[in-house]
């Protein structure tokens, strides 16, 4: 079956199957995701080189950790 076909199909379908078949294919796409963030983040992903440069950061000084940032800028924020 060809993608072609499969849209067409679909289009045939009545809302409520068309939205569960929505929602199935966005938890496809949301476990590949996770699934990356995991394999990027865990010891010798490609994401650690970031976290160990903010905790770096962090810890010079040069930044501060998002809960204390955000609480910055609440205070900073300009009243109405």
């Amino acid at each position: 079956m060809t993608v072609d076909a499969i849209k067409e199909a679909i289009s045939y379908l009545p809302d409520d199957e068309r939205h569960s078949l929505t929602a199935w294919l966005n938890e496809l796409d949301y476990d590949d995701w996770d699934q990356k963030m995991v394999r990027d983040f865990s010891a010798g992903g490609r994401g650690m080189a970031l976290v160990e440069a903010i905790k770096r950061e962090v810890g010079q000084g040069e930044a501060v950790p998002f809960e204390e940032g955000l609480e910055q800028a609440r205070q900073n924020r300009p009243r109405r």
